[in-house]
């Protein structure tokens, strides 16, 4: 056995051990076929092959198989609501308050969260027309722009979104990540479009009123609608597929309490302590805090107790092999 060999059978280990023995053989002599004359390590795409082919075959024996296309319709509808919220937000910026108002601005723009948002249209942009490697990191782009803006505004001691806005964003983007690799054309245009008609009817809005448009003004109501929202679209496709046995929505619906979780931060610490005019840094903390640990929580429990079901199941087959051939 060479080095090469070696190493592909401990990327091996990532799949279950009744699925190495029956195919493990054959999965290595595939790789070691293809792999370069002296090659003594495998490639990072072998690497990332196996690793994913493994979580596939452990989430199949584990009986949530669906898991995966779930978190990948979850990366859908989220990477359509950072679209909504960048569309939403770059309007906004467009119209500072008055002057008179004394309402913080950067110049012709209400804070330097313009060039964030600019980066997730630009990322909806390439979700539409671009390769999915290239739109991936237009997203990793996006993301690394909206990270960047509060320690970018305490450097240049201008103003910025509040974190209740950012975060949000950042989490959807995470999850949008894992968007699938050949979606229809549908699928690559709706965050797209989803943008465009929200730039539109932010600036029908704004425009038409000319009021005051500071975050805090708008997203305490705002992003826990959207969040709102969110959940129920996932709810509906959920019992949509789920009519047909298509699991895929039950599991996009748990794996969106999350960043719908974090678009309703503003409403949860406004429950949480009251102020007028506005909710206390505390107050947003804690719900924050309670949203990142309640909604990965739920998210593993149910994959838990869904595991734990397959393999009551796997038992009572095996003790009674013959029972549901009873009629």
């Amino acid at each position: 056995m060479n080095d090469l060999e070696r190493r592909y059978l401990r990327l091996l280990r990532a799949y279950p051990a009744e699925y190495r023995r029956s195919r493990g053989a054959e999965i290595v002599g595939t790789y070691l076929d293809l792999a370069a004359p002296g090659r003594r390590w495998p490639s990072t795409a072998d690497a990332a092959d196996l690793l994913r082919g493994g979580l596939r075959q452990r989430l199949r024996a584990a009986g949530v198989a669906s898991l995966t296309p779930g978190v990948r319709l979850a990366a859908l509808l989220s990477m359509v609501t950072a679209s909504v919220l960048a569309g939403v937000w770059g309007a906004t910026e467009l119209h500072p308050a008055n002057i008179e108002w004394d309402v913080p601005h950067v110049g012709p723009f209400v804070s330097i969260g313009v060039i964030a948002w600019a980066g997730w249209l630009l990322a909806a942009i390439a979700t539409a027309v671009a390769p999915r490697r290239v739109a991936r990191l237009a997203i990793a782009l996006a993301l690394l722009l909206t990270l960047a803006l509060p320690p970018l505004a305490a450097v240049l001691d201008a103003f910025r979104p509040p974190l209740f806005v950012l975060l949000p964003q950042v989490v959807l983007g995470l999850l949008a990540l894992a968007l699938p690799d050949r979606p229809a054309t549908a699928i690559r245009l709706a965050p797209l479009l989803s943008a465009v008609t929200a730039v539109a009817a932010t600036e029908y809005l704004v425009g038409s009123d000319g009021g005051p448009t500071y975050y805090g003004f708008t997203a305490l109501s705002f992003l826990p609608t959207l969040g709102g929202l969110l959940l129920a679209v996932g709810a509906v496709l959920a019992m949509a597929l789920a009519i047909g046995g298509d699991t895929r929505g039950g599991w996009a619906l748990v794996t969106l309490l999350t960043p719908a979780g974090f678009l309703a931060v503003p409403a949860l610490g406004d429950a949480i302590d009251p102020i007028r005019g506005g909710v206390s840094f505390a107050a947003l903390a804690t719900s924050t805090i309670a949203v990142a640990l309640a909604g990965p929580a739920v998210l593993l429990l149910t994959i838990l107790v869904r595991t734990r079901m397959t393999l009551s199941i796997k038992r009572a087959d095996r003790h009674y092999p013959t029972s549901g051939a009873q009629s």
